[in-house]
């Protein structure tokens, strides 16, 4: 299989004419490596709890249309065998912890990544006694926070919960310790200030049985907004830092070239991943999402990635303003229960194609912001090349491309207004170059893949990447591959690793 450079470039809301000329250059510098996309399967998006598997089918694997490979769940606020009606919905249907099962279940089959978070630990641990996070009309409403005389109930009870989902056929990646423990709510909620979910973590996350369930890791509470403060705070304890392996939040209200920017910098240095776990990127639920509005999608994600994102987790995978249609009427025509929605496809431009993949440097003619007419970042998966390009004007622009390898091969992957869908053609070059002009047309996303040519680059410019290969490939000392070796030549092995040996 070929492994994947990817450039990816945003093009927004300038009123440039096409003949206009955006420079980019792409190093190879190396930046955070690409886990993955997913969704979350929760609360009414899923509803009736375990009998509607159709939007993991559609959206998960590498042979789907989307390729997710990440999901969230609840880890709802009860024991096994207890059942919850949800406090911050009005449905029918209770659920516990076996509600996402068959979903999750599928989505383990086909590769991908599983993670629980609590909106809530159960109510008996809690100050106000109940999952409610306590935010109530009564003015004598009541925080809902963990009791200190609880803190060391609250990992063993993550591991009953391991211990369920492993016994019914799911061992689950990743467990996270709250969900937006910055917000005070009326629904399934707990309250922890930095210090609190410190406290906790660096006194008693030990508790995780991490023996029992190798590779479980643990997730930080996820604020409202990637505060900072909540993941700094853990990561600037050692005792702590030890304990924690991905840090993550939300985007409501902080766009990610900022908060989630500043908490990615210190997990860096620590090799911690950095997820972004839920957000809904729309203006207006009560209608479908323009296309402008999915083009400003496709921003959001890349402006994740040049925050340093390994992981983008997106709110419902079923919604009307999501990937999987709901059927419902006052949404339609293009609500159809069970189709892929256009925020789906779009989705497809980073999850068919990032996953896996390590960022590279990027300079551009134009600066970044939030939302600028044009972002630009690159990334490399072993040995091809793929441009993505968001132009939300009404023009087209010519991308001038100084790459940091030759190539020789390449394919346009194009989502317009009119068709969301990715649709392919052929990019013919007439030989290997590492500098070369394409058009991107207006309003599109476009991602366009490159192969590079390895014998003008040789085999030792190109980094170890996810690629899936069976057998141990050989080169030559020039870069070039070989199937009979003869005296000394490299071997690089499935996982990406290399090594010198010598043929007599």
């Amino acid at each position: 299989m070929k492994q994947l450079i990817v450039l990816l470039v945003a093009l927004g809301m300038s009123a440039a004419a096409h003949g206009i000329n955006i420079k980019i250059t792409v190093d190879s510098t190396r930046q955070q490596r690409v886990t993955g996309f997913g969704a979350a399967c929760c609360d009414g998006a899923m509803c009736p709890f375990g009998n509607d598997t159709e939007p993991v089918k559609l959206l998960y694997g590498r042979t789907s249309r989307v390729g997710l490979n990440i999901m969230r769940m609840e880890i709802s606020p009860n024991f096994e065998g207890d059942i919850i009606v949800p406090e911050w919905g009005n449905y029918d249907t209770p659920y516990d912890w076996k509600g996402s099962l068959p979903s999750a279940k599928i989505v383990k089959q086909r590769g991908g990544i599983v993670f629980g978070t609590p909106w809530s630990p159960p109510g008996e641990y809690k100050t106000n006694g109940g999952a409610n996070g306590g935010n109530t009309e009564d003015e004598n409403s009541q925080r809902g926070e963990l009791r200190r005389d609880c803190y060391d109930k609250f990992f063993p009870w993550l591991n009953t919960f391991l211990a369920y989902m492993k016994r019914n056929g799911v061992a689950v990646d990743a467990v996270s310790i709250q969900n937006e423990p910055d917000w005070w709510v009326n629904y399934s909620g707990c309250l922890y200030t930095p210090q609190q979910q410190l406290d906790l973590v660096k006194g008693y996350a030990h508790l995780l049985d991490r023996t029992t369930y190798p590779g479980v890791r643990l997730i930080s509470a996820e604020p409202l907004g990637f505060d900072p403060k909540y993941s700094n705070m853990l990561l600037n304890d050692e005792t702590a830092r030890d304990q924690i392996d991905i840090i993550a939040g939300h985007l409501y209200g902080h766009p990610p070239l900022v908060n989630m920017k500043n908490a990615a910098q210190l997990a860096a240095k620590y090799g911690k991943e950095v997820w972004m776990t839920e957000h809904s990127v729309t203006s207006e639920v009560s209608r479908l999402p323009t296309w402008h509005e999915q083009l400003l999608f496709a921003e959001e994600v890349n402006e994740c990635m040049l925050a340093g994102c390994t992981g983008y987790i997106y709110w419902y995978m079923r919604a009307h303003w999501a990937f999987v249609g709901t059927g419902e009427a006052q949404y339609n025509p293009g609500n159809t229960k069970n189709k892929l929605l256009p925020r789906a496809y779009v989705m497809s431009h980073f999850s068919k194609h990032l996953t896996g993949s390590t960022r590279l440097n990027t300079k551009s003619s134009v600066a970044t912001k939030t939302n600028s007419y044009f972002e630009t970042s690159a990334y490399i998966k072993g040995d091809s090349l793929i441009v993505m390009a968001i132009d939300t004007t009404k023009n087209a622009y010519d991308l001038q491309l100084t790459l940091p390898y030759k190539v020789k091969e390449g394919w346009h992957i194009l989502s317009t207004a009119n068709d969301a869908l990715c649709k392919t053609t052929a990019i013919d070059l007439e030989a290997p170059t590492q500098q070369l002009t394409l058009t991107v047309p207006p309003r599109s996303l476009s991602t366009i893949i490159f192969t590079i040519d390895r014998e003008e680059t040789g085999v030792r410019d190109i980094a170890p990447g996810a690629c899936h290969v069976r057998e141990p490939e050989m080169y030559d000392l020039n870069g070039r591959r070989i199937t009979h070796p003869h005296g000394l030549y490299i071997e690089r092995k499935a996982d990406g690793t290399s090594r010198k040996i010598l043929k007599k």
